[in-house]
């Protein structure tokens, strides 16, 4: 027995330190985590089916339910707001309007939820092993990708019955509007990951940025409405501002026919210039949470 750990002794002792957390200079730091994270890409893959497995574990019904909750606020919204309310009249195809906005949304939402609490999630892992902690937040995208593209599928199915295929140059908002999404929605990934190590009540502040984003949005509401009672003013710029907006607006575009060919329903000018600095500015966002994110780990273990 002692001299099995005399040699795990020796073995220890022998391998080469390995820095964790921040590196030295903020853009070689990012191209060493960028190279740990590719050298781990087989682990990145495994993590991501682990966690779609575990979701439909046990379930009779299985992928079935990444399509439940999105379809069932599909017909809360169409029916409290379209028909009480009298949204549909208003606005064409209301249905497929809306399941557009919460489409682009779940794929935000569930990459900030599931980031959120990657890191606290797999505490019994980090603290084993040594691995690129970013795999874990990455991980919660590939999953939240997934499910997208189970509900992207239907919501073009759903173009497709209703005779409004979105065949149409306008389609081009839609990677763009996606991709703003992906950006920005790991970058918060990233950032919240970190912080929710620290301090666990980040994944419920969570809950509740993510309500009030969802009705700062025009998901469930038409973007006209909301520059009929602003026109002109700051808090119309203000509520431009906001990337979801664009990215709701933007995948609109591209997906609702109706809406685009409706000459009452007002887009805002410039629309895809708008994604396009958006998008640089969540690019630039993504690399300052990623140092964050680096700057912060190294006392990951510990606090788990």
């Amino acid at each position: 027995m002692s001299l099995n750990h005399a040699d795990r002794v020796e073995r220890v002792i022998a391998d080469d330190l390995v820095q964790v957390g921040d590196r030295r200079g903020l853009f070689r730091g990012t191209v060493d985590s960028v190279r740990g994270v590719l050298e781990y890409r087989e682990l990145l893959g495994l993590l991501v089916r682990r966690e779609i497995r575990a979701r439909y574990k046990n379930s009779v019904l299985g992928i079935v339910w990444s399509l439940m909750r999105p379809i069932v606020q599909l017909l809360i919204y169409y029916v409290a707001l379209g028909q009480f309310l009298g949204a549909a009249r208003a606005t064409p195809e209301f249905a497929v309007f809306v399941f557009t906005g919460l489409t682009i949304w779940g794929l935000f939402a569930e990459i900030v939820a599931g980031g959120t609490s990657s890191v606290v999630n797999n505490s019994g892992l980090i603290k084993k092993v040594f691995l690129p902690r970013e795999i874990f937040p990455l991980s919660a995208v590939g999953s939240a990708l997934f499910n997208f593209g189970i509900q992207f599928v239907i919501l073009i199915a759903a173009t497709v019955l209703s005779g409004s295929f979105p065949l149409h140059r306008d389609l081009l908002y839609a990677p763009l509007a996606i991709a703003l999404v992906i950006v920005l929605g790991t970058a918060i990934a990233f950032l919240l990951s970190a912080l929710n190590v620290y301090l666990r009540d980040t994944q419920h502040i969570v809950d509740i940025l993510v309500l009030v984003l969802f009705w700062a949005s025009p998901i469930v509401y038409n973007f006209t409405f909301v520059h009929d009672r602003l026109v002109g003013t700051f808090a119309e710029s203000l509520y431009l501002a906001n990337p979801l907006t664009l990215a709701t607006l933007g995948m609109q575009k591209a997906i609702w026919l109706a809406g685009t060919e409706d000459p009452t329903i007002y887009w805002p000018p410039h629309l895809g210039l708008r994604l396009l600095i958006a998008l640089a500015i969540s690019l630039v966002l993504l690399w300052i949470c990623q140092r964050v994110f680096s700057r912060l780990q190294s006392n990951f273990a510990q606090e788990l």
